[in-house]
């Protein structure tokens, strides 16, 4: 859980994910180790293993523990793929949105300052020419 809250957060740094996975692995093999016991009932038997261990079966528990490590560490990455990607394509659709809604309110802003001007603007009347003064020169 602590992984994922932390590549959710988008962390991706390679060594603390690593550390993370290795903590991980810690309580998985605890859980392992201790869970039998504390989980049988009170009356029950201790539990038995189906087959005893052989001295090879040491080399094969780490091995799978080690192709256990290395697939959640490529699970992780490839979540913090689909974050980052995830991420990349909200920013985007962010971006044109704002510029959509940019591009609305400049022009409601234009149509109101037509409008204004139009309301403002002095009407042309038709041009008043000054009376002669003097009489009316001869054609």
């Amino acid at each position: 859980a602590l992984r994922l809250s932390y590549l959710r957060c988008g962390g991706h740094d390679p060594a603390i994910l690593e550390q993370l996975l290795h903590l991980q692995l810690e309580a998985t093999a605890l859980e392992k180790g201790t869970a039998g016991p504390r989980m049988a009932a009170p009356e029950a038997p201790p539990a038995v293993p189906a087959e005893p261990r052989g001295p090879g079966t040491h080399g094969l528990d780490e091995a799978v523990l080690a192709v256990e490590l290395e697939n959640r560490r490529l699970e992780d990455e490839l979540l913090a793929l689909k974050v980052r990607r995830e991420r990349r394509a909200d920013a985007g659709s962010r971006a044109a949105q704002r510029h959509t809604e940019e591009l609305a309110r400049l022009q409601a802003e234009v149509g109101m300052l037509r409008c204004h001007a139009e309301q403002t603007r002095p009407w042309l009347q038709p041009p008043v020419f000054p009376r002669p003064i003097g009489a009316p020169l001869p054609p």
